[in-house]
């Protein structure tokens, strides 16, 4: 028997990215490693699920304390699929990344790395998204070993909230001034889209856009964390009620 913490691994870039290899990387001295990961690029997915098609997992290496797994489906598939089906054991925490790219801010809205953290919160496994603020398919992941791990392994040792995940993402370069713990920022993408024409000289939209931060000047946000060189790290509940304003509203209960 295993006595090792089971840490169940996937991103939202596909099995070949080079953030996830990171993450393996970072947390392998820490225990034993499931990776099940998109056999694709899934980014955007969010909490996507497939439901209209089976889904297929293929085993692609196994080695002493690693077992990686390349999956047909999106992010929370595989969380779905490795907790349920390939784990064998109910997995000790649930780790997505490293990302391509931000999830800050509403980022988290529309991000399958976080789609995958937030489904293991749902399974009340303590869970991570981690991203780095660089898109390039050949990003410097080296600087986050070190706060990968150390988050890591405090949550290993001291658990989450249940119903709660950590967004964690970390700003390119070597001149991090250490770990902010922060809010969401309001905020929203704009311009968000780049008209052209497709070879029947029909119109076509390509995604694109620039974030509008609402309050650049706050120093709790996530945003002003990464902009002045921290790691941000902000807890993301699934719950998504507003509980004041339930109460606000209790009235309306009498309106009929």
């Amino acid at each position: 028997m295993n006595n090792k913490p089971l840490i169940l691994i996937t991103n939202d870039d596909g099995l070949h990215a080079k953030g996830i290899h990171a993450l393996i990387d970072s947390v392998k001295p820490l225990g034993e490693v499931l990776v099940v990961a998109p056999d694709g690029p899934r980014s955007g997915m969010s909490s996507a699920i497939t439901s209209l098609q089976p889904l297929r997992a293929i085993l692609e290496k196994e080695e002493e304390n690693l077992k990686v797994y390349s999956c047909t489906g999106t992010p929370v598939d595989c969380v779905k699929l490795g907790i349920s089906e390939l784990a064998g054991r109910k997995p000790d925490i649930v780790l997505s990344g490293i990302n391509h790219g931000s999830n800050a801010a509403v980022a988290v809205l529309y991000s399958g790395t976080m789609g995958a953290a937030l489904e293991g919160a749902v399974f009340k496994i303590p869970s991570i998204g981690f991203s780095l603020l660089d898109h390039s398919h050949q990003a410097d992941f080296s600087h986050t070993t070190e706060y990968v791990a150390a988050i890591t392994r405090q949550v290993l040792k001291e658990g989450l909230p249940v119903g709660t995940c950590l967004n964690v993402n970390i700003p390119k370069g070597n001149e991090l001034k250490g770990i902010k713990i922060c809010r969401q920022t309001s905020g929203k993408w704009i311009n968000e889209f780049v008209k052209s024409k497709d070879g029947a000289n029909k119109p076509v939209y390509w995604l694109s856009g620039e974030f509008a931060d609402d309050e650049p000047y706050n120093e709790t946000t996530d945003e002003w964390a990464l902009k002045h060189n921290y790691v941000s790290v902000v807890p993301t509940r699934i719950d998504m009620t507003n509980h004041k304003h339930m109460e606000e509203i209790k009235s309306w209960e009498k309106l009929i």
